[in-house]
């Protein structure tokens, strides 16, 4: 794998760094640069620090890098020494693996984080209200370890095009420092059969190491009575959950499973109504017979939507009035899937899940309680 240097600004690039301006376009040729629609500015402060003298201010930019598929660690510097800055960035398709960037004026920050590069190409969107990007720097980062998650809807990256859709996947890597990439394979409408049948499993097998994590949910649409997802909970069901946990244990990684979440459904008195039943029940039996960690959502995930209520939980699931979002004009009005506030808030009761199965790998690359 190869490695990169960037120095964005007006001014000469810092030596072993190649210059980024406002203009630098994407082309293949050139396998990096900022995407046509994106709206960016640059600044020049002087002095001699060539990597904070300048900067390029991204509006609403994309920035492509062509790299060879693996783990990256992404270092980015941000600051001005004239201005506070606040800059808001994501990787891929909507990915939040950094909260927004807040940097007093005088001053810069380094934050790093690992993820995994697939299709070739790093893609990062700027955004914020005083956005800047002095520097990046991407490294192979073979020592990260990747924690892939394997799930429904609830769980995958639900992409730009649906925001603020969210899957707790999606968030999940806010989380974590630089040394833990989030790998998110969850994919929509799948259930714990159909993900295995349609070959995602076969992938992530032929990809995972030892001391990597594969995080299990599934349970909403194994209920489905379509014969391609439908299993049964304690014989069928509980049949793939042991695929999934053989092919994390068959290479030396550790399989945690993850309870599904409620759908947003109260019974008159507030109360959660359960709508997974007996899937349920059996991930729980496998669990303790097998020895593999659980992570309770379940149960967190009720705690937690009572708490809101029957109104306030609108708030946490996909819930929209007409004209509030562009990509949904005519409002949504959904009970099984989350806006990001949701996602957010569900990632959280996974980092606590994670505490208390005691999952020290993980636990060492936690942003919060260092």
């Amino acid at each position: 794998m190869e490695s990169y240097s960037f120095d964005f600004g007006l001014e000469a690039a810092e030596p072993g760094y190649t210059k980024v301006q406002p203009d630098t376009l994407y082309t293949l040729e050139r396998g990096y640069g900022f995407t046509p629609d994106s709206s960016v500015f640059g600044r020049f402060r002087g002095g001699n620090d060539s990597l904070r003298n300048d900067f390029c201010i991204p509006h609403k930019a994309v920035f492509l890098v062509d790299l060879p598929d693996g783990i990256y660690r992404i270092t980015l510097l941000l600051g001005d020494v004239l201005a506070d800055t606040n800059t808001v960035i994501r990787a891929g398709n909507g990915k939040f693996v950094l909260d927004p960037i807040n940097v007093p004026a005088g001053q810069w920050l380094r934050e790093s984080f690992s993820m995994r590069i697939r299709d070739g190409q790093l893609r990062l969107s700027f955004s914020g209200s005083a956005p800047r990007i002095n520097a990046l720097e991407i490294l192979p980062d073979t020592e990260a370890l990747v924690l892939y998650l394997a799930g429904d809807s609830t769980v995958t990256d639900q992409g730009e095009a649906g925001y603020p859709y969210a899957g707790w996947g999606q968030l999940l890597p806010l989380s974590f420092k630089a040394g833990v990439a989030v790998d998110n394979r969850a994919l929509s409408g799948r259930s714990s059969k159909s993900f295995i049948e349609e070959g995602h499993l076969k992938v992530i097998s032929a990809e995972i190491r030892p001391r990597d994590y594969l995080f299990i949910q599934f349970g909403h649409n194994d209920s489905k009575g379509d014969e391609a997802r439908h299993t049964k909970p304690f014989s069928t069901y509980q049949e793939h959950l042991r695929l999934l946990l053989s092919a994390a244990r068959n290479a030396g990684a550790y399989p945690v499973f993850v309870t599904s979440v409620h759908r947003r459904r109260f019974n008159s008195e507030g109360r959660i109504l359960d709508s997974h039943g007996d899937y349920l029940s059996a991930m729980k039996e496998l669990a303790e017979t097998e020895q593999v960690p659980l992570i309770d959502l379940e149960q967190k995930s009720r705690k937690l939507f009572e708490a809101y209520g029957p109104e306030g939980s609108k708030e946490l699931f996909m819930w929209s009035y007409p004209g509030e979002y562009i990509h949904h004009p005519a409002g949504v009005q959904d009970n099984t899937h989350f806006q990001i506030k949701g996602a957010r808030l569900l990632a959280e009761l996974v980092v606590e899940g994670i505490r208390e199965a005691g999952l020290h790998d993980l636990l060492i690359h936690l942003r919060q309680g260092e």
